[in-house]
């Protein structure tokens, strides 16, 4: 697709308004459109872990929890393919859960960071660092690049 912002098409100044305010309706719709499959895909993280985290915990067995994870993940992976289903994001799905227990307070974050924006901060041991990197992100619009340098 090419960047067409620049070009200017030749024709009639409402011809060129037309095309101005059609490249914003679609860059609108298409920001709009990220943003809901952002949310949406955050949002499943978060519910798949806390929902294997409640069986896991339920049961209390650490072999059994070894095992339904790596089963849950070759299931998942054989129905919706391996991106995004190893085992390892998984247990980052869990992990999110378990740092993020309170739906009411993840919820309005993962409106505004992306998945990757709570990856960064998980590894902090501090929760109030984590929530504190977390409101300043949301909060000051920080990209994944600056709220990765600001947190180490």
């Amino acid at each position: 697709m090419k960047d067409n912002k620049e070009i200017i098409i030749s024709g009639s100044v409402e011809q060129q308004s037309l095309i101005k305010d059609l490249r914003q309706i679609i860059e609108q719709a298409r920001g709009h459109v990220a943003a809901t499959a952002n949310y949406e895909l955050t949002m499943m993280y978060w519910h798949i872990g806390e929902r294997i985290n409640r069986e896991v915990l339920g049961n209390q067995r650490a072999e059994y929890g070894k095992q339904i994870v790596a089963q849950v993940a070759t299931q998942l992976q054989e129905d919706y393919g391996k991106k995004g289903f190893e085992e390892r994001t998984i247990r980052r799905m869990m992990q999110f859960a378990q740092m993020f227990p309170d739906i009411q307070i993840v919820s309005p974050l993962v409106s505004k960071l992306s998945w990757s924006h709570f990856l960064i901060v998980m590894p902090l041991k501090d929760e109030l660092q984590r929530e504190f990197y977390l409101t300043m992100a949301a909060s000051e619009r920080w990209s994944k690049r600056t709220l990765r340098q600001l947190s180490q």
